[in-house]
């Protein structure tokens, strides 16, 4: 399935598992939303799996240097030195 979403199957899997808590817990609405959030999260999770795998794993693309916003290492707060 190159090039579509996991986002549908996620969805029908968590429904389905959401549906089979909501008749055990006796709250059917509880459960297909629960299962629906989960579906939602899996079927992202799948999504991004399957991009992942073409990655180079370099850097940052916000920073073309590869280094986030403070590449010292250090904090750029205060010396927290207070006079009395």
């Amino acid at each position: 399935m190159e090039g579509r979403s996991h986002l549908g199957i996620g969805i029908a899997l968590g429904v389905a598992i959401g549906a089979a808590m909501g008749i055990a817990m006796d709250n059917l609405a509880i459960g297909i939303g629960a299962g629906v959030a989960i579906g939602i999260g899996l079927g992202v999770a799948l999504d991004l799996g399957k991009r992942g795998n073409g990655k180079d794993g370099g850097g940052d693309s916000a920073h073309p240097d590869g280094h986030g916003r403070d590449s010292d290492g250090g904090s750029d707060g205060g010396d927290g030195g207070g006079g009395d």
